[in-house]
């Protein structure tokens, strides 16, 4: 089972990810990780990404396709993988769909987690006020006015990627609003279906 999770920050697409890797005991794939993770082995790939970073500028479609199409190889990623942060943009997403061509693999679906911004704000802060309560450190970037920033990245970068998708019937979308568990259960019986497709 190959798919992507899409979806706006705080829409829950971590959290699906980690049931689905329980679930189904395949890794999720993050593009930080795997980058962090070629460069600490020093992988042809890696080592370019290393230079580039070094340099202060930012890695390429093409290096971070590169990491991925190392990382499928892998025997973990056999049975299937979760993609969550990647693809962002809709030149990822071909470059992607031709990465997954050229290793005879195809995604299984691609699953959109809709939710409304206003409620996600609300959701933010309470997260915020949870991390507060623990004694903990929120992330730098949970505060309203950062996360709007984020929202609105997401929509002009990211959302094109979901038309894709939709243009090429990979698009599935779930209520992200709904509870973690009813989540759950919808993303299940979307992979169901296309596994019986």
């Amino acid at each position: 089972m190959r798919l992507v999770l899409l979806g706006p920050p705080g829409a829950g697409k971590g959290t699906q990810a980690a049931r689905l890797v329980a679930e189904h005991g395949i890794p999720q794939l993050s593009t930080g990780d795997m980058l962090r993770a070629a460069v600490a082995a020093q992988t042809p790939i890696g080592r370019e990404a290393d230079a580039i970073m070094k340099a202060g500028q930012l890695v390429s479609d093409e290096v971070v396709v590169g990491i991925i199409g190392d990382r499928i190889e892998q025997d973990d990623a056999k049975r299937g993988f979760i993609l969550d942060g990647f693809p962002r943009t809709v030149a990822q997403a071909e470059a992607l769909e031709n990465l997954l061509e050229q290793h005879g693999m195809s995604l299984d679906a691609v699953i959109e987690l809709g939710v409304d911004e206003t409620a996600l704000v609300a959701r933010m802060q309470k997260r915020v006020d949870e991390t507060l309560a623990k004694g903990g450190t929120p992330r730098p970037d949970d505060n309203p006015e950062a996360f709007r920033k984020r929202l609105e990245v997401f929509r002009e970068q990211t959302a094109p990627v979901a038309d894709f998708y939709r243009g090429v019937g990979k698009l599935h979308g779930i209520d992200g609003m709904a509870a973690i568990d009813d989540v759950s259960l919808a993303i299940d019986n979307v992979l169901k279906a296309a596994q019986n497709a």
